[in-house]
């Protein structure tokens, strides 16, 4: 029987009483609003703690009013607005219906998620926290992302994804138990695959093409081209010098790369960055010629010298000994610091082995070449021993130039074994230079050459048969040398020695002054013979027998020897 059409604005009293019977009945007989479904309402109402909603029944409902709050605080309803709402129960004693708002929600997300997975759509979620083998995410219910579906490669922490949102791929739905299992990994493996069978098409050695840093190794840096990852080798990053590519990338960074290599059975890809640009080397020899002034930074010092940078990719060595003048100085720290902007002199440029040297005191005055000026040969000059060597002594003349002494200079007839015996550093000491040589850097000096050579007047001063008092400077096996005077010395042979036999050496000490007679003078070998015993004998009268032993023949006429004899007694008279 159809409802009869009833007025419900006119008088109560106007109505037909069996019409309203039949009106009210049909109301509480529908069946279109069902407990435990999702039902359409109409705000009526916002209380401080509910919300009054009409869902068109024979009573109304109330939800809190906390179910309509969002995460700013904010009510998100007003009333005449229609809403989703899960009806529970229909009250019986109060006549209030049992709503809920987030149960509505609940199903219809579960509804949708059901057609995602009869569809094999993706669903959107937001990573909530960390749970038991992997993430919790939110895709309108609770679902669990495994720690091995995340990323295309293992997640260390999982902590720093939450509260990214994300596609996501159902792998496992279950609605009666509420089991969902969600993979991203799925998603990023089709994706990937897409991207690669389009780089494929472009992918071809001496190409140029863009990619994504995507980590980052004490060698190299794995570059992401699409699907694809090559290998940026630190060797290819820059011309210049690098210790680590994070000095020049980080991971997420877009950079362009050229294809170097590509092994399409291994799927290996070597890249490079440097060689986007042109060689710099290329035209070096052309803007660094030798004798060119240049400018660059000091990028490392090591303890030869320092490497300057002219620009990205070409470095200069100074080496510590084209530095400074100052011979002094050991580390090329003293006098540059990493960072230092230098001017240099290009010294010379190999193009083969990618190197140029560099010189910093080319720039300053040659001190050397003042030193030749100001020190000419035979100037006689004053300075402390600096140090000493074996083979002499240096003597400071200027701040970074030294002279050498060397040994065979010291003196004039005296031997010096050891430099050590005469000087010690700190000593002043007079000398006259000998020579200044500008290109080999060496100042050389001559003690001895203060004073005139005495072998010159050693003639005009000794003579033969003269007996003198020398001291013992040096011992040898085949004799003695006795020092006559400063820069003279005479040679005793062990014939000559009056105790010369056996261990003769432990019967003389050196220092001790002994007497000998002169026998021979050799000027131009600077020699001196010299006779102990003949000193002896002289002394105890015994001409005769030594005038014999000279002529060497004891036949020798007697007028001879008489005129011998008479010399000698008027030479000791004299």
């Amino acid at each position: 029987m159809p409802t009869p059409d009833i007025d419900l604005d006119a008088p109560l009293d106007q109505l037909n009483r069996a019409d309203f019977e039949s009106f009210f009945n049909d109301f509480l007989n529908d069946k279109s609003v069902k407990e435990q479904s999702v039902v359409k309402g109409t705000v009526l109402e916002i209380g401080d703690e509910f919300v009054t909603v009409d869902v068109g029944y024979k009573a109304e409902g109330v939800i809190k009013r906390s179910e309509f709050i969002n995460e700013q605080g904010e009510i998100t309803i007003q009333p005449g607005d229609s809403v989703d709402v899960y009806l529970d129960q229909m009250g019986e004693e109060d006549g209030l219906l049992e709503l809920s708002k987030e149960k509505a929600d609940l199903m219809k997300a579960w509804e949708e998620i059901s057609k995602a997975v009869e569809r094999d759509e993706t669903v959107k979620g937001t990573i909530t926290s960390r749970v038991k083998g992997g993430l919790a995410v939110d895709i309108g219910v609770k679902a669990f992302l495994p720690g091995s579906q995340v990323d295309l490669r293992p997640v260390k922490n999982l902590d720093k994804l939450i509260g990214e949102t994300h596609e996501f791929k159902i792998i496992k739905f279950n609605k009666k138990r509420g089991n969902i299992v969600l993979s991203r990994r799925v998603l990023l493996e089709r994706e990937r695959e897409e991207k690669k069978n389009e780089t494929l098409k472009s992918l071809r050695v001496g190409a140029v093409m863009l990619g994504t840093i995507k980590n980052i190794t004490d060698y190299g840096a794995f570059v992401d081209l699409g699907g694809i990852d090559g290998l940026l080798h630190i060797t290819d990053m820059s011309y210049g010098r690098i210790t680590h590519p994070n000095e020049l990338f980080e991971v997420g960074a877009q950079i362009d790369v050229k294809i170097l290599r590509y092994d399409e059975e291994t799927g290996r890809v070597s890249l490079g960055h440097k060689q986007i640009k042109p060689d710099p080397w290329e035209d070096a020899e052309y803007k660094y010629p030798v004798g060119a002034i240049v400018r660059g930074r000091v990028v490392s010092l090591p303890e030869y010298g320092a490497f300057v940078e002219l620009e990205d990719g070409i470095e200069g060595l100074v080496h510590i000994s084209e530095m400074t003048w100052n011979r002094r100085v050991k580390s090329p720290s003293k006098l540059v610091n990493a960072g230092d902007i230098v001017e240099a002199k290009v010294l010379g440029i190999d193009l083969e082995n990618r190197r140029i040297s560099l010189g910093m005191r080319q720039l300053e005055q040659n001190p050397w070449e003042a030193a030749a000026e100001k020190y000419p040969p035979g100037t006689v000059v004053t300075g402390k021993v600096r140090n000493i060597t074996d083979f002499g002594i240096f003597i400071g003349i200027e701040d970074g130039i030294d002279g050498l002494v060397h040994v065979s200079d010291m003196s004039w007839g005296q031997r010096v074994r050891h430099p050590s015996e005469k000087f010690q550093k700190g000593d002043d000491v007079t000398a006259r230079v000998l020579n200044v040589d500008v290109d080999n850097e060496r100042f050389s000096l001559g003690i001895k050459q203060i004073h005139d050579d005495p072998w010159k007047s050693v003639a005009s001063r000794y003579y033969l048969g003269q007996v003198i008092a020398g001291k013992v400077v040096h011992k040898v096996d085949f004799g003695l040398f006795v020092e006559i005077e400063d820069g003279v010395e005479g040679l005793v042979h062990t014939s000559e020695l009056s105790n010369g036999g056996g261990e003769w050496q432990n019967n003389y000490k050196e220092g001790e002054s002994i007497n000998a007679e002169i026998i021979n003078i050799d000027v131009n070998d600077r020699k001196v013979s010299l006779s102990e015993k003949s000193a002896i004998d002289r002394a105890r009268g015994g001409d005769m027998r030594e005038v014999l032993r000279k002529q060497g023949d004891s036949s020798a006429k007697f007028g001879d020897i008489m005129g011998d004899l008479s010399r000698r007694i008027k030479e000791r008279g004299e």
